[in-house]
C-alpha cells in the first residue's frame, strides 16, 4: 500500500469517527475525569476494535469475488444510509449518556472506564464496519489496521483535549454529511464494480 492510500484510508477513518456516539462520549468523560486517562483508555478500545474488524475483513476476502463486492458495496451504502438519515441529535445524545456514566476515581479507573465505553460503544459501529470493508476491499489488513488505529487515536486526543471547540468550529451535521456522501460514492462505485465484474 502506497503512502497516498494510507493517508487516505487514515483521513477517512478520522472523519467518520467525528461525528459518531463514541466521539460525543469521549467529549463528554473528559469533562469528568483527566484527559490523558481518557485518551488512554480510548485508544486503546479502539486500536482492539481495529484489530477484530480487519480480522473480520480478511473474512471476506474468503467470498468469491462477486459476491464480497456486493457485500462491501452493502456495507459502504449502509454506513452512507446511517450518516445521512440517522438524526444527529440521536447521536449526540447516545453520545452524552454515554460519557456521563463515566465517574472520575483514580487513574485507572479513569482508564478502564473509558476503554469500557468506547469499546462496547465501537461494536458494531460504523467505522469499526467499515475498516473490516476497507480491508476486505484493499487485501491488506496490516496498513488497514495502522492506519485505522491512527485515525481513531487521533480522534481520542481531539475528543479529550478539543471536542467542544472543534464541535463550535465545524457543526457535527456537516461532518456527517460529508462522511455520508463519501460512502454514498464508493458504495455505488463498488457496486458498478460488482456488475463489472
Amino acid at each position: 500500500m502506497n503512502v497516498g492510500t494510507f493517508l487516505g484510508i487514515a483521513a477517512l477513518m478520522f472523519i467518520l469517527e467525528l461525528p459518531d456516539k463514541t466521539m460525543i462520549a469521549t467529549i463528554v468523560m473528559s469533562t469528568r475525569a483527566r484527559p490523558s486517562s481518557i485518551v488512554l483508555g480510548a485508544s486503546s478500545a479502539f486500536v482492539v476494535q481495529m484489530g477484530l474488524a480487519v480480522v473480520a475483513g480478511g473474512l471476506l476476502t474468503l467470498l468469491p469475488t462477486r459476491p464480497k463486492e456486493f457485500v462491501v458495496a452493502a456495507l459502504f451504502l449502509a454506513g452512507a444510509a446511517y450518516l445521512l438519515f440517522v438524526p444527529e441529535k440521536a447521536v449526540e445524545e447516545e453520545g452524552e449518556r454515554e460519557g456521563r456514566e463515566e465517574r472520575s476515581g483514580t487513574r485507572w479507573r479513569e482508564v478502564s472506564t473509558a476503554f469500557s465505553v468506547i469499546f462496547i460503544g465501537e461494536f458494531g459501529d460504523l467505522t469499526q464496519i467499515q475498516a473490516a470493508n476497507l480491508a476486505a476491499k484493499t487485501h491488506q489488513p496490516l496498513e488497514v489496521f495502522v492506519a485505522s488505529s491512527v485515525a481513531m487515536i487521533g480522534v481520542s486526543f481531539l475528543g479529550a483535549y478539543g471536542g467542544r471547540l472543534l464541535q463550535r468550529v465545524v457543526p457535527l451535521g456537516k461532518i456527517r454529511l460529508g462522511g455520508g456522501v463519501i460512502f454514498a460514492g464508493l458504495g455505488l462505485y463498488t457496486l458498478v464494480q460488482a456488475f463489472v465484474a
